[in-house]
């Protein structure tokens, strides 16, 4: 299995956002993990996990290149780090640098709360720099409980701008850019090097098996990645979750074929992210 949407931030990386903003709505602290209970998690059943942390400066959220590198070093899962950016940061080029010095392989970036656009021409250079290091960039697309957040810059149409200008630039849109999946197929349609996680798709049961139909409609299931979430949910949890959704049942529409959740579970997509060794 490859997930490629975990997280490794702490509790202190949220400032005072996830306690302000997001707890009135989870109902719960930010639940932090070692290395060693991420393994746990991750239960010898995931053969690679993309591992990342958030940035939104104007928000006050910031997890530490420094801290992902030596979350990933100590896990015995093996793991790929992404660093978290925000690209309307002064000194996002040196950040980027730091990051790719440490071995980190790809970018999360958060735009609903850093508040940054995403089709803005000023951003070409950081894209241009991050394709020709190989980098994956991972957005969060779509909704936030937070009353700071811009949902104007987290539709995941600003991702086929970027797509059209950087078109070697490799993307994921996380989880599907729920609520607007519909909007998530056709970017992945045309654009070779875009693709969708499905993280927290089981937790709105309904638009998630229309999320799932309309990828086979549009012939894109090839482009959808496993994405579970964690600690939000484990990977086992969000096979569940998958398979359950899957499983729901609607007279006289399309059922989700057995093997679109089987290449979730348990397809390599690593080639066509263009991850080799190193």
């Amino acid at each position: 299995m490859i997930d490629v949407h975990t997280h490794c931030h702490l509790g202190e990386h949220w400032g005072c956002e996830w306690h302000d903003h997001w707890q009135p709505v989870y109902g719960h602290e930010y639940p932090n993990h070692t290395p060693a209970e991420y393994d746990a998690a991750m239960n010898g059943e995931v053969d690679l996990a993309f591992v990342f942390g958030m940035r939104a400066t104007a928000a006050g959220v910031m997890t530490p290149n420094e801290y992902v590198e030596w979350f990933c070093a100590e896990t015995e899962t093996e793991t790929i780090g992404f660093m978290a950016l925000d690209l309307a940061d002064d000194d996002v080029m040196e950040q980027l640098a730091d990051g790719i010095a440490r071995g980190l392989r790809g970018v999360k970036l958060y735009p609903v709360l850093a508040l940054f656009d995403p089709k803005d021409t000023r951003h070409d250079a950081f894209y241009q720099a991050a394709a020709d290091a190989g980098l994956i960039l991972l957005w969060h697309m779509g909704a936030t409980p937070s009353p700071v957040g811009d949902l104007s810059v987290s539709n995941p149409l600003v991702v086929d701008e970027v797509a059209r200008r950087h078109p070697g630039l490799t993307q994921i849109i996380a989880h599907l850019g729920h609520p607007w999946q519909r909007e998530t197929m056709v970017t992945l349609r045309k654009n070779r090097r875009v693709f969708a996680d499905v993280s927290a798709l089981w937790a709105r049961p309904l638009d998630g098996y229309l999320a799932l139909a309309r990828a086979q409609e549009w012939n894109v299931v090839p482009k959808l990645l496993f994405g579970s979430d964690f600690p939000l949910w484990t990977p086992r949890q969000a096979v569940e979750g998958l398979r359950e959704t899957a499983a729901l049942s609607m007279p006289g529409m399309p059922k989700i074929r057995p093997e679109t959740i089987e290449w979730l579970v348990d397809g390599d997509p690593r080639s066509d992210l263009g991850l080799v060794a190193r």
